[in-house]
């Protein structure tokens, strides 16, 4: 028999509860506990196999849907958490509001990245770039910053991982239904699908919007996949970091340039444009070409107005993380681009070298930095390390004055903070603790919280945990055989157990530990005392040594000595992830120092009370105390990476054996409880969450990135883009005669010794060429050796007088305030009245 036809019945909501399929649309849910709860209550079981509220509502039987209806419990929940939700996107009186106006209703701040990681229902992120992605959408929406994200969509998302029975990875690209997405197509005015043209080589291809909603914030996602392209350019968005140089700067001009068109036509007017990485930095170059078009500007003037207003965020210390592209390639798809513009091959290309003379490729980091006036790494040493790995972009400046600042990374606290925990600050911190997060002060009062009922929250995760992790493993292992299975006893819920989780780059070390596998088979092994170790994480399809360290760690798993201690899951996604962070006692993290540039996963850990046992790299530098976790090693680098695994694997054995189990296993005999080891869980929590949040983050970029930007770009968009005329007529003056700037002579000075407190009279001359006087800031550089560490002073000379010609004398006195050594000398540098940044132009002169 054939089947006639075929249809699908979806369940009606009933009107009591209509509001859910709204909630549904909104990813505000999945930060809210008490929302995503209703789903729960409705069925728990259809929920934990989806977590995906529109499959769900697609899915429910209809009965049950008539059933919670009737239920008095259910529907107060309901209309509690459907007032928090319209009362939350109504909010006027937010954080931004109260710090900040002048910014109109269509004027945003865009924010452009690569990869958005909000939830595993819409797996558009591959790990930690697009999840701080997500966490800083959920916080710029939760401080009611005006706000928009733009990002690709991936009809095929980044790639589900299966281990196979002999360890190796075998990546999966299940397609993704848009159906059953929190997606809106986007339309233009005549109600037909918005779609934006791009010109890619020889091409031009057309591109869809699709809008996401993250409570406040609304997200586009640019996709190719449309039936006007042909069948290779419609796969050019189908996956996240797929394919080779061809794919992805074709996806990259699709962000950068179809992101800032689709904002325009959309009706938004950006006054600060934010690059979360280099991915989108094309972005700026098509705002260029857009003023000189429209404002007749030439390609300086359109370049200070673009750069006045533009953020640009580096994440990688790891040179595989700043993307180049070889110069064929290049020169294939900008060639018009730069002849439209007026620019020669040679001028377009040197904004991507930091030597021209000495690259072969163009590099999309060195383009950033050169196209935005406000740039910072991730955290204070990356901010220091990043400093140093481009200060050729600005010659002959000492690295710790370039331009590049850092802002910590954070964590988007409710969506990573377990609500068995949510439901104890709220009895311990007062009920307004979800919009004070960043209040150090208000995180003292964990210490109130009985060591009794923290240990037990703690163990109910743990639980929680293991009762995952041998759900995944009976599915995995009937994958595998045809026999029926008994349940899985994966793993003990009072062993200590320590997580690994993260991408698996071999500079990120997931072997470390297993370099003395004898002394590690005694540690985890020790009677009453033993220790069980998870890791999860995904290989990059490409990186064959990341796919054999998950294939060394399989087989050491199934040695006898390490069977059901060390365990590796496969597929590791944010719902994975929140079981760990939330379970785990501690949260092994050993990169080679200093190429973590911040890591957030140990911040998930210690906002859950968890111990953090983490290489002094990334975040941890800052958030070590010597008490909320151990350090492994210690804050050096080293040439030798054989010399730093040895020297960190000895640590980290050491303090395993030493610390870590002892303390873990030292119960308090009347309650069974490890006491000391609870203490320091409080501090872990108390310490980190309030400072590692996205609301302490996304208000420090407000404060020092986006509102400087703002207000400077508003300053050189004034008066028909005066001022940026001006500037670039200055700077170019500036650049074109700085070769002519000389310190001639020095004065003879004072040398020798002198007493504290006696003064220091010092003078030099300075031949300016064709500069003025104002165009120029003459400074003493005074190095202090008094500390171990030199410290440098820098203090403005007085202009003295014309000497001859354009030849000035300057001089100051110092007093010595302190008793040691020091060290001076004398340089020139562009005046900075004017600058965003002291050395933004990189000229400086030394004596």
């Amino acid at each position: 028999m054939e089947n006639f036809g075929k249809l699908s019945v979806y369940p009606e909501l009933p009107e009591e509860i209509s509001g859910l399929e709204k909630l549904a649309q909104n990813l505000w849910w999945c930060w809210n506990y008490k929302a995503e709860e209703l789903f729960e209550i409705i069925d728990a079981e259809l929920w934990e196999d989806n977590k995906n509220p529109i499959i769900f509502l697609s899915k429910v039987s209809h009965k049950r849907l008539l059933e919670v209806v009737e239920n008095e419990e259910f529907m107060k929940q309901y209309q509690n958490v459907m007032n928090q939700f319209n009362e939350y996107l109504a909010e006027e009186n937010t954080w931004f509001d109260q710090n900040f106006s002048g910014i109109g209703d269509d004027q945003v701040i865009a924010y452009f990245s690569a990869e958005f990681g909000f939830h595993e229902s819409l797996p558009i992120y591959s790990g930690g770039l697009g999840v701080l992605a997500g966490d800083h959408c959920k916080s710029a929406s939760d401080l009611g910053l005006p706000f928009v994200g733009v990002g690709l969509f991936y009809e095929y998302g980044y790639f589900k991982q299966r281990i196979n029975k002999e360890g190796w990875q075998k990546a999966l690209y299940p397609e993704l239904d848009t159906d059953d997405l929190p997606l809106e197509t986007v339309t233009d005015e005549a109600g037909n699908e918005l779609k934006i043209e791009v010109k890619l080589a020889d091409r031009m291809i057309k591109v869809k919007v699709w809008k996401v909603e993250v409570g406040r914030v609304k997200v586009y996602l640019l996709d190719t996949n449309v039936p006007e392209n042909s069948e290779q350019d419609k796969q050019l968005t189908s996956r996240l970091y797929g394919g080779g140089d061809e794919t992805r700067i074709a996806q990259e001009i699709v962000l950068g340039v179809g992101g800032t068109r689709a904002l325009y036509e959309l009706g938004y007017e950006p006054v600060v444009w934010h690059m979360n990485e280099g991915h989108s930095v094309y972005l700026g170059l098509e705002r260029i070409k857009d003023l000189m078009d429209d404002f007749n500007l030439d390609f300086n003037e359109a370049l200070e107005t673009v750069a006045a207003n533009s953020v640009f965020t580096t994440h990688t210390p790891v040179p595989a993380g700043n993307e180049t592209f070889p110069l064929e390639l290049k020169e294939r798809y900008f060639s018009d681009y730069w002849k439209s513009i007026g620019l020669t091959k040679e001028e377009f290309m040197e904004l991507g070298y930091v030597h021209e003379e000495d690259s072969d490729e163009f590099c999309l980091t060195v383009l950033a930095l050169r196209l935005a006036q406000f740039s910072n790494g991730v955290s204070e040493l990356h901010g220091e390390v990043s400093s140093e790995m481009w200060e050729d972009i600005w010659p002959d400046v000492p690295k710790e004055e370039n331009p590049i600042d850092y802002i910590t990374n954070g964590i988007h606290t409710l969506t990573w903070l377990a609500p068995e925990w949510e439901e104890v600050l709220d009895d311990y911190l007062g009920d307004g603790w979800r919009n004070n997060i960043e209040d150090e002060e208000m995180w003292q009062s964990v210490e109130n919280i009985p060591e009794e009922e923290f240990w037990q929250v703690h163990k109910d995760l743990k639980g929680q945990l293991i009762d995952h992790i041998r759900d995944r493993d009976l599915e995995r292992r009937k994958r595998y055989s045809n026999v029926r299975l008994a349940n899985s006893d994966l793993l003990d819920k009072d062993t200590l157990t320590i997580g690994f989780a993260r991408r698996f780059a071999t500079y990120k070390r997931a072997n470390l530990i297993f370099r003395d596998l004898e002394r590690l088979r005694k540690i985890c092994n020790q009677e009453g005392k033993e220790v069980q170790l998870i890791f999860a994480g995904k290989a990059h399809p490409a990186d064959v040594p990341g796919q054999e360290l998950i294939k060394e760690i399989h087989d050491i798993s199934q040695r006898e000595a390490f069977k059901d201690k060390v365990i590796i899951l496969e597929d590791y996604d944010m719902n994975l992830a929140r079981y760990l962070v939330r379970g785990v006692d501690v949260w092994l993290n050993n990169p080679r120092r200093p190429l973590e540039a911040s890591g957030t996963s140990g911040q998930k850990v210690s906002a859950n009370g968890g111990l953090n046992f983490s290489v002094l790299d990334g975040w941890w530098v800052e958030g070590y105390n010597g008490y909320n976790g151990w350090a492994i090693g210690y804050e050096a680098e080293y040439d030798d990476r054989y010399k730093q695994d040895e020297i960190d694997s000895e640590s980290l054995y050491e303090i395993l054996e030493d610390e870590i189990v002892p303390l873990y296993y030292d119960h308090d005999n009347e309650n069974g409880i490890p006491v000391e080891w609870v203490k320091r869980m409080k501090n872990a929590m108390k310490t980190t969450a309030p400072v590692y949040s996205t609301d302490r983050m996304v208000q420090e970029y407000t404060q020092n990135l986006y509102m400087p930007a703002y207000e400077r770009g508003k300053e050189v968009q004034n008066n028909d883009f005066a001022k940026a005329k001006e500037l670039a007529a200055w700077k170019d003056k500036v650049r074109s005669n700085w070769n002519q700037v000389k310190i001639s002579s020095q004065s003879k000075g004072d040398q020798g010794e002198f007493a504290v407190q006696e003064k220091l009279n010092v003078g030099a001359k300075v031949d300016l060429g064709n500069l003025a006087p104002e165009d120029v800031t003459v400074e003493l550089y005074l190095v202090s050796n008094v500390d171990e560490v030199p410290e440098a002073e820098i203090i403005p000379m007085d202009l003295d007088e014309n000497v001859r010609g354009n030849i000035y004398s300057y001089s100051m006195a110092v007093k010595l305030e302190e008793s040691g050594d020091y060290e001076y000398t004398f340089r020139v540098v562009p005046n900075d009245d004017d600058l965003s940044t002291k050395h933004e132009l990189g000229l400086i002169e030394w004596i």
